[in-house]
């Protein structure tokens, strides 16, 4: 990044929700002056890892202040498919608190002295690209979301204009974890909504694209996972 010049700091942060200590990774790139745009970044089902932090320092080293989410609260992070699915099962069923631990991770990237408050997006992978767009679904003040291999089933049905953030869906066209009517009821949900949107398959990836544990972790777990090297950097 930055041809090796950025100076990415990183540190984790704490903030919290409705009495839950999350805990966050923040990177930022030291040398940058001034403000700059904010990105949050919403996790896997496997929680706040490696892999998520790493993404936040690649956009540091972009030029952005990101904030690494976590959205089940004390960093918890799920070893295996079961536990993973737990920790998404709980925090989706309380969609109260799911919405406000992402108010609170958005409150505390915009208030960061390094990031300009009106330019913060978001972007999320798995599960965190359902968050994203559940941010943009119910009205969230954010620049622009983006979700990689996202589940895309809705808790919210917008109301036309009422999504400010403009929309990018990067899907596998090889996921089976995403049915077609799931993408088909998606598709005129935004068109009735009329959101700013665009929705790009890539032809045979598959759930997990962007990851490069995908592999290890879909033999591991049994589930239809694999890293795509050539859709990642696309």
């Amino acid at each position: 990044m930055n041809g090796g010049m950025a100076k990415i700091e990183t540190k984790d942060v704490t903030y919290q929700a409705g009495g839950t200590t999350l805990r966050g990774h923040l990177a930022t790139d030291g040398d940058r002056a001034g403000k700059r745009p904010g990105v949050l970044v919403v996790h896997e089902w496997w929680g706040l890892n490696d892999y998520i932090r790493r993404r936040a320092r690649m956009l540091a080293g972009l030029g952005y202040t990101a904030l690494a989410v976590d959205m089940y609260g004390d960093g918890k992070t799920g070893a295996n498919a079961a536990e993973a699915n737990g920790l998404m099962s709980a925090a989706l069923a309380d969609r109260a608190a799911l919405e406000a631990r992402f108010q609170a991770a958005y409150d505390h990237l915009k208030d960061h002295p390094t990031v300009d408050a009106g330019k913060v997006a978001a972007i999320g992978y798995c599960v965190g690209g359902a968050v994203v767009l559940h941010a943009a679904r119910i009205g969230l003040p954010l620049a622009g979301v983006v979700s990689f291999h996202g589940s895309l089933g809705s808790f919210h049905e917008p109301a036309p204009g009422s999504v400010k953030a403009k929309i990018l869906v990067c899907h596998g066209a090889d996921d089976s974890l995403v049915p077609d009517d799931q993408i088909a009821a998606f598709r005129k949900e935004m068109d009735e909504a009329k959101a700013e949107y665009r929705f790009v398959a890539y032809p045979g990836a598959k759930h997990g694209f962007t990851n490069p544990e995908a592999d290890a972790r879909g033999k591991e777990n049994g589930l239809p996972l694999a890293y795509d090297a050539a859709v990642d950097r696309k």
